[in-house]
């Protein structure tokens, strides 16, 4: 009895000093967990943003993807994680847009994290599957409305980057169209370059290789000015549609709870990844901008997300 009780403390001292002991972290794996498919925009943003991070910590970071519900089975995942340092959230604009689609989400975004920073911005494009008649927005839109909603449009579900722009796209052009989801925009760029779908609205870091290659037709770019990248593809305001300007965020999150010593950690990590040229000019040739250093701060991403929070509120609201 005495030595299972003893061991009883020692694991517990133990647990404690784990969570406690940030001049030894990381002494374990990190998880960086995208709460989408895997090959998607997200997905890659994490990928890259873990090497980067890894060799400023002196750790292996993995990317876990654990996909549905908009992204709130992950995000409730990390949510209920031990908050030590060694399972971190990597979202978007999901985490402001899941309060109002996702009402009865096991968390509050903003209650169970502790922000790290904002990361990149990355602006949509509307691509076609390569066989599709239209070579530009107008033609495109034309092309819709002549099918009286049985176009198809690919998207990842409810609250997700690609439903988002979807749904601004047809709301500002007065339009229907046959919804296809999908778990995840991996899944769906593939129907869309087998031809199964007719088109889809994505981030440029999941859409530039496949339009660079022919493989899909762009339309526009979600962005007020052409994006370097893809010099050929005309920006929202050109191709008439302003209302159609789009740039989704990403930030990174920790379990409520976890040690200031460890979010600083994390917070100089990050900022030295995103400060690496390599990693600028990496993100900038998927379309991304990686965000300003004053705009990297915890306190940034706090506001941005209560922002946010509002912002789609307001636009989603009306559809519940």
């Amino acid at each position: 009895m005495k030595r299972s009780l003893a061991a009883a403390i020692i694991a517990m001292v133990s647990g404690s000093c784990a969570i406690a002991a940030p001049d030894t972290y990381p002494s374990q794996p990190i998880t960086f967990l995208v709460p989408y498919a895997a090959g998607g925009p997200t997905d890659t943003v994490a990928r890259l943003l873990a090497e980067a991070m890894g060799r400023r910590l002196g750790g292996r970071i993995i990317v876990e993807n654990v996909a549905g519900a908009g992204g709130t089975l992950g995000s409730g995942r990390v949510a209920k994680a031990e908050p030590n340092g060694y399972t971190l959230l990597l979202n978007h604009i999901g985490m402001a847009t899941s309060v109002t689609l996702y009402p009865g989400a096991s968390y509050d975004p903003v209650a169970a994290f502790e922000p790290i920073g904002l990361i990149v911005d990355v602006p949509m494009t509307m691509v076609g599957r390569a066989s599709l008649e239209p070579n530009s927005l107008a033609e495109l839109v034309s092309f819709v409305r002549r099918g009286e909603g049985r176009a198809t449009y690919a998207h990842a579900g409810p609250g997700t980057a690609s439903h988002l722009c979807g749904t601004m796209f047809l709301a500002a052009t007065r339009m229907t169209a046959t919804a296809v989801p999908y778990r995840g925009t991996g899944p769906a760029m593939s129907d869309l370059v087998g031809g199964q779908v007719d088109f889809m609205c994505d981030q440029t870091t999941n859409t530039t290789t496949f339009i660079r290659s022919g493989h899909v037709k762009a339309y526009v770019t979600t962005r007020a000015a052409r994006i370097p990248t893809l010099p050929e593809v005309p920006s929202a305001p050109e191709a008439g549609f302003a209302t159609l300007e789009l740039s989704i965020w990403h930030g990174l999150y920790a379990p409520k709870g976890t040690p200031p010593e460890i979010r600083q950690k994390l917070e100089a990590a990050l900022a030295a990844a995103l400060d690496d040229p390599a990693l600028t000019a990496r993100f900038g040739e998927l379309g991304g901008i990686v965000v300003a250093q004053a705009e990297r701060r915890p306190a940034a991403l706090r506001a941005k997300l209560a922002a946010e929070i509002e912002r789609w509120r307001g636009v989603l609201s009306p559809a519940q």
